[in-house]
């Protein structure tokens, strides 16, 4: 039977790395295989507040717990666990592939000369921040869109700035991570500037906290008001395109079917030739 995710052949006595997406962190949201991979590994990995998610599924395990900025740490003794012969689980929130762990475990895993044989290599995706909010905002992301993080930490502020104008300036819905700290307060306030360059004051925003877990907030507003309501680090902000509309209080960007299909028949429109 063909597995439903991509795995490398091993010839080596190597173990197993399997990045696991477990979504917002609820056993609700968490797939099937995810949980499988979790309850197979020897050894779980993963940042402290992830892994107090997903505690009830590692008991009797040997359990890894690191900080919020060990992130090469833990890719690193991912690696070498699993080169040594251990099952390894390192588990992210979320989607492991999106703003999580495993570019950087593949990093990790690319200095240490990997040739996709030593060890097995298996990514699980999960349930992202981006489409768990959508889900509780309504429909938002039904056309293009962009997700950009405006933690500078990582990435130079200029060139978050460029990326936040150039998504505006292409009317794509953009989602906002990790859109304020204690220390970071401004670049929240500079990119609602630069979206208001190029879209209506009432442009609808969704403000989403603690997605899908406990603590979860959701607030609709405008990019006009968005500043007014609290925004931190377990917040995400999808803001909306010039399409997108407010339909009994949720937010909803057309894909364009009403120009092409007529709605109460289904059949599509025909347009005379010019």
């Amino acid at each position: 039977m063909t597995k439903s995710y991509i795995t490398s052949s091993t010839t080596g006595n190597g173990g197993t790395l399997t990045l696991v997406g477990f979504g917002p962190g609820s056993e609700d949201h968490l797939t099937p295989i995810a949980r499988r991979a979790i309850e197979g590994a020897d050894i779980i990995i993963g940042y402290r507040t992830y892994i107090d998610l997903v505690r009830p599924l590692i008991q009797k395990k040997t359990v890894i717990e690191t900080g919020m900025t060990e992130e090469i740490d833990r890719a690193t003794q991912a690696v070498e666990l699993a080169y040594s012969g251990q099952n390894v689980a390192l588990v992210s929130s979320g989607d492991v592939g999106i703003y999580g762990m495993a570019g950087l475990t593949y990093e990790v895993l690319e200095e240490k000369g990997w040739t996709g044989r030593e060890v097995e290599v298996a990514v699980i995706p999960g349930i992202t921040a981006l489409s768990a909010c959508a889900s509780l905002l309504g429909a938002p992301l039904m056309h293009d869109f962009a997700s950009i993080s405006l933690s500078d930490l990582l990435t130079p502020w200029d060139v978050i700035r460029r990326r936040l104008k150039a998504a505006a300036e292409a009317d794509f819905v953009v989602a906002l991570y990790n859109p304020r700290s204690s220390k970071r307060v401004r670049q929240v306030e500079e990119a609602r500037e630069i979206l208001l360059a190029h879209r209506a004051h009432d442009t609808p925003v969704g403000i989403v906290k603690s997605a899908m877990r406990e603590g979860e907030v959701v607030v609709i507003s405008t990019l006009d008001a968005m500043l007014t309501h609290p925004i931190g680090m377990l917040t995400t902000i999808l803001i909306g395109n010039s399409q997108t509309r407010l339909v009994s209080g949720r937010m909803v960007t057309p894909r364009g079917y009403r120009n092409k299909y007529n709605l109460d028949t289904g059949v599509r429109i025909k347009k005379e030739n010019a």
